[in-house]
């Protein structure tokens, strides 16, 4: 990974599960229909080859602000998992890796759609990626290679439920991180802390 397209390490599982419930919150109060009205009432911008430091699998920091793509959910860092090799691998850095080399060998075009207030405020966008000479939604690529998954709402519906259609697919098919019989989904582990904070 080249250091222009950097994670942001030591950031803490609890700040990782932060951004989920951001997103989570996000979620209850902007439907797929007004997120899709608002992408298509923005400028596109892209994501640059240089200066993009990734916090998680579905959040980056550029140019000072950071991005959290709309309706996709990320492995947990800190969270393992078994790989075919019988090593214990990070599940957010997992995640994060195929996020940056997506995101470097696709350059995709993003839409602001929300955003969160925060120090940075955090952008919810959607993006898009051209492969093989078709436009692709960035969070179908990732939550259908099994690199990602469908976030929920607080009241546990999917926020775009393509995305969950997408997550099942590859569960079935046991792509990406679907592989590892000891997968820890980080929703069933948000709703476990929602669940202990009640």
């Amino acid at each position: 990974m080249s250091e222009a397209f950097a994670p942001v390490r030591g950031a803490s599982r609890t700040a990782c599960r932060a951004l989920g419930f951001a997103g989570a919150l996000l979620a209850a109060t902007l439907s797929p229909a007004a997120a899709q009205a608002s992408a298509q009432a923005q400028p596109a911008f892209g994501i640059p080859k240089d200066g993009v430091t990734f916090e998680t699998g579905d959040t980056w920091q550029q140019n000072g602000q950071r991005m959290r793509l709309y309706g996709v959910q990320a492995c947990i860092r800190g969270t393992t998992f078994t790989n075919p090799a019988g090593g214990t691998v990070d599940c957010g850095e997992a995640s994060l890796s195929y996020l940056a080399a997506v995101i470097r060998d696709t350059s995709p075009s993003c839409v602001p759609v929300a955003q969160i207030a925060g120090a940075p405020a955090t952008i919810i966008v959607v993006c898009t990626a051209q492969v093989g000479g078709q436009t692709l939604d960035l969070g179908t690529i990732l939550v259908s290679q099994g690199f990602a998954f469908a976030s929920f709402s607080n009241d546990a519906k999917p926020v775009y439920m393509p995305y969950l259609v997408a997550e099942l697919t590859a569960k079935q098919a046991k792509r990406g991180l679907w592989a590892a019989s000891d997968l820890p989904h980080p929703n069933a582990l948000l709703f476990k802390t929602v669940g202990n904070q009640r």
